[in-house]
């Protein structure tokens, strides 16, 4: 390497490191609060006691621990790809994997799939003991866990082979894109990714979710009548209602909405739902002549651009955990969930349910989503700007141990690795304004008269999932998009 390509390497591994050690400053901040704070805080007493505020106190107190060790991992894992020449190295092998099926090196974009697939094979080997771990010890422990080994390791090779599919056919159109647009391609690549992001949006609740859940229309009744009813309040165009039976999975709780224009949908997981009782559990309870009403529900969630996902009962970044559901047969649920569904009350009443749907309904009312998905689109079109600048720049694969010019690694160092200070201001920001989305959604609930329900069920939520209700400043103004437990009741309060 010269001077250039050495200061290059060099500033990124140092700023990784730099992120790194700031991460794990900020995780230790927390991790002794977990440790220290074992009695409920007087401030707190009348929401919580003391089982269930030690109950979460020892789980957040784990998924720390699990947390800093799996840190350490990652960040030893991309030291050594990065100085033992991991990246050239995959990159040559997918050539030489060509080359034996008759392809050359002239194939650029059969190389970058190659690649593609080899690293996500690779990556999918190495983050499954930790996702064991977390699953089977962790989740399992604290009674969240409801798969077996058997529908995980299923679950997991199914995510596999639809990422691939949805991943390898983009990447390809992608590079060619980059080949084919001469000096303005960055504006043709973000049409493209922008295409492509609202096309998945459309069609994931439809084609891609189905794969893995279980989707039923929430049945007729109050529940019902009441979100509809709101909805039409402030002309929400709201056409569709499912329930998805996320206790198959895990007992945490989710919701989702979805679509475009006057089409949108709302999914609510059952974990949300008080009384809520699976199509399977109905039908066995009606053969012993004990029937259950179903009223389903929820909050909706999602002040993202993707209209993603978001855990409602999430108050902080920290909670943030896969909460996807399935489609699959009873007998592959774990034997114990029946049991456990009907020892342990969980989720919102009615008037609770209806008072976080109108949070979340604040954020489309307020235009939080559009907001987000026009940041998103400048982000995205101003990254594929500098991306244009900065491809053919020879010292940066070199610096890397790339002999040669690719597009897709191209891709890969300048926005994993170069752009990674700016990513992590934005990611910041992001937060911060997240925080600030969360309060106006608050108070647009306030103005539909449902302070006291929603700090009820912000109260009910929080238990269900073992949120713990102290933080430290510094860690949450870092990382949780959702301000913490203390904060939206207090700003609740106020402008009641």
């Amino acid at each position: 390497m010269d001077f250039i390509e050495e200061c290059i390497f060099n500033s990124v591994l140092c700023f990784l490191w730099i992120t790194y050690l700031w991460e794990a400053y900020l995780s230790y901040r927390q991790r002794n609060l977990y440790k220290s704070v074992v009695k409920v805080p007087d401030e707190i007493q009348s929401i919580l006691d003391q089982e269930n505020f030690e109950k979460s106190r020892l789980y957040q107190l784990d998924k720390s621990n699990f947390s800093f060790w799996s840190g350490i991992f990652s960040q030893m894992e991309t030291m050594f790809i990065l100085l033992l020449g991991g990246m050239p190295f995959v990159w040559n092998l997918s050539g030489r994997i060509l080359s034996r099926l008759g392809y050359g090196t002239d194939y650029e974009i059969c190389q970058s799939l190659m690649f593609l697939v080899v690293a996500t094979l690779y990556s999918a080997v190495t983050s499954l003991p930790w996702a064991l771990y977390s699953t089977f010890v962790i989740e399992e422990k604290h009674g969240f866990n409801k798969q077996t080994l058997g529908f995980f390791l299923k679950d997991t090779i199914k995510k596999l082979i639809v990422t691939m599919v949805i991943a390898l056919p983009i990447t390809a159109l992608l590079i060619y894109i980059i080949q084919i647009g001469g000096d303005y391609f960055f504006i043709y690549t973000w049409i493209f990714t922008f295409s492509v992001s609202i096309f998945l949006i459309s069609i994931y609740a439809d084609y891609i979710a189905p794969l893995f859940d279980k989707f039923t229309p929430l049945p007729e009744g109050q529940l019902r009548t009441e979100i509809e009813n709101l909805a039409a309040s402030i002309d929400f165009p709201l056409k569709k209602l499912y329930v998805v039976e996320g206790s198959k999975r895990s007992s945490h709780s989710n919701a989702y909405f979805y679509g475009f224009f006057k089409n949108k949908r709302i999914v609510l997981f059952d974990t949300l739902l008080e009384d809520y009782v699976p199509m399977n559990e109905k039908k066995d309870d009606n053969a012993d002549g004990d029937q259950q009403a179903t009223d389903g529900e929820d909050n909706v969630s999602d002040q993202q651009a993707t209209d993603g996902e978001d855990n409602v009962s999430d108050q902080q970044a920290t909670d943030g955990e896969d909460k996807k559901e399935n489609e699959e047969t009873l007998s592959e649920e774990k034997p114990e969930m029946n049991e456990d569904k009907k020892n342990r009350k969980i989720g919102c009443n009615n008037e609770e349910v209806l008072a976080v749907l109108s949070h979340e309904l604040g954020h489309w009312k307020l235009n939080h989503i559009l907001k987000n998905l026009v940041i998103g689109q400048v982000n995205t079109l101003l990254c594929f700007m500098v991306f244009s600048f900065l491809m053919n720049r020879t010292e940066l694969y070199t610096a890397f141990g790339f002999q040669t010019k690719s597009i897709f690694i191209g891709l890969i160092i300048i926005f994993q690795f170069i752009f990674s200070p700016y990513n992590e201001l934005l990611s910041f920001c992001m937060t911060v304004l997240s925080r600030r989305f969360e309060f106006q959604a608050d108070a647009f609930a306030k103005t539909l008269h449902q302070a006291e329900k929603l700090k009820s069920a912000l109260i009910k939520l929080n238990k269900d999932n073992l949120g713990f209700p102290v933080a430290d400043w510094l860690f949450s103004a870092w990382h949780y998009s959702h301000p913490p437990l203390l904060e939206r009741l207090k700003a609740l309060g106020k402008t009641d």
